[in-house]
């Protein structure tokens, strides 16, 4: 049986408030409001500031027991060091992700550069480093990792290819692991692009394709201006019901 987790990356959003979050509603009470929304939370604070435990304990605690979230590894990994001399740095926030959010940690989100060209080196260095115990999630800003020997090594490590909806890249929906990952960033404009019915109708059907072969499905709305997120990812929720 496949679980479906929808919702958006990231929910502290000033411009949500009055379109989702109530207007009298405290940001502090806005986690747990959108808690009541969506099952599913995707970190990208962790890609900005390293992950305390404490923090993330405090989401667990704040969250349902069914929610789970998928953690962005910090930019320090990714974009700075790009997976060079960073075996302490990637054993202290798989430390965290599990010791602050236990079961409720879904998977890790690991988010490539857009200079970062395909390599056969840089692959095998990012799958020696990666902690084979998590389930873990490749995000590609340069087309040329699209390859099939990439999507041939991800297999056979149980990484999970990112597919995604970006202006300037291929929004193919790949399937490397029994974990299928998929973000929304706006098709057209980056962050902001509202998608219609029909396009998220056409995507249902591709999903739906490949859902025999997946137990977990992880979609994420990173189009966040205009509260787009929110509305986009509400509307797939009610059209995947139907599939």
């Amino acid at each position: 049986m496949t679980t479906r987790y929808i919702g958006c990356s990231g929910f502290h959003y000033k411009h949500w408030r009055g379109s989702f979050y109530p207007e009298k509603l405290p940001q502090r009470e806005w986690f747990r409001y959108y808690c009541s929304h969506f099952q599913t939370l995707e970190l990208n604070v962790t890609f900005y500031r390293f992950p305390r435990v404490h923090t993330l304990q405090a989401w667990y605690n704040d969250s349902p027991a069914d929610f789970r979230f998928a953690v962005k590894a910090p930019r320090a990994i990714t974009q700075y060091k790009k997976f060079i001399g960073t075996n302490n740095m990637l054993y202290d926030f798989y430390t965290a992700v599990k010791e602050g959010l236990q079961e409720k940690a879904a998977c890790c989100l690991f988010q490539m550069p857009p200079n970062f060209q395909y390599d056969p080196a840089k692959l095998e260095r990012i799958i020696n480093s990666l902690d084979p115990t998590m389930n873990n999630v490749l995000e590609f800003r340069h087309s040329s990792w699209w390859n099939d020997e990439v999507f041939r090594s991800f297999s056979e490590h149980n990484i999970s290819f990112c597919g995604m909806s970006h202006p300037a890249l291929p929004n193919d929906l790949i399937q490397t692991a029994a974990l299928l990952y998929y973000r929304f960033h706006g098709s057209e404009q980056l962050y902001s692009s509202s998608y219609s019915r029909e396009t998220l109708i056409d995507f249902s059907k591709d999903l739906a394709k490949k859902h025999a072969s997946v137990k977990h499905e992880f979609i994420y709305f990173n189009n966040d201006i205009g509260t787009n997120a929110i509305y986009n990812a509400q509307e797939l929720k009610s059209i995947l019901s139907n599939f």
